[in-house]
């Protein structure tokens, strides 16, 4: 497996070996040596979603328990994004997005202390994603996804799809209308 840094030194793209033919594929999608040797922390929670075309998901980080997730999209495509809101990081409100879908099979490390989200650009996407910790519902947080100061450039969608939110995500505040008490601090 291939981990190449981003612009954003903390967030690696992992690209796996695919090995296809006429009856289809075969991938490795974690081997604990090679997250060791990245320095990725254990990863002990694993969750999956299922999501149509346009949801927009994010962006989402927690105080407790903050997560580090390794993300993939094993059917259909998305757009992913890691957005550093670590108080005192040099790189505070940057992003990086990264496509993954279930062609290339690239794997995005998004570390504790950053947001993150997703846009699904397939008919149906299911995304999945290794924790480094558990779900801690009460500390979860989120910044608005059109933050123009933070700046994504979101794919467009095909002609006729729109973007569709929750609720929650569409009442995130932009990173400056933050309590600084609620983005995390820098380790």
């Amino acid at each position: 497996m291939q981990i190449v840094p981003q612009s954003i030194l903390e967030v690696l793209l992992f690209v796996p070996k695919v090995f296809g033919d006429e009856r289809g594929f075969f991938v490795e999608t974690a081997r604990q040596n090679v997250l060791d040797e990245a320095g990725i922390p254990p990863l002990i929670q694993h969750n999956q979603s299922r999501s149509r075309c346009g949801v927009l998901r994010g962006l989402h980080y927690q105080l407790v328990q903050p997560q580090g997730k390794l993300v993939r999209c094993s059917r259909g495509s998305v757009f992913d994004v890691a957005v550093d809101v670590r108080r005192g990081s040099l790189t505070f409100g940057h992003w990086v997005g990264a496509i993954l879908d279930d062609v290339s099979h690239h794997q995005l490390w998004v570390p504790p202390g950053f947001a993150h989200g997703f846009l699904v650009l397939s008919e149906v996407a299911d995304f999945c994603y290794l924790c480094s910790n558990y779900y801690h519902p009460a500390s979860e947080q989120g910044i608005a996804w059109n933050d123009p100061a933070v700046g994504i450039a979101w794919p467009d969608l095909s002609d006729g799809v729109e973007l569709q939110l929750s609720a929650k995500d569409m009442a995130n505040l932009k990173l400056a209308e933050q309590d600084p008490l609620h983005l995390p601090a820098l380790n």
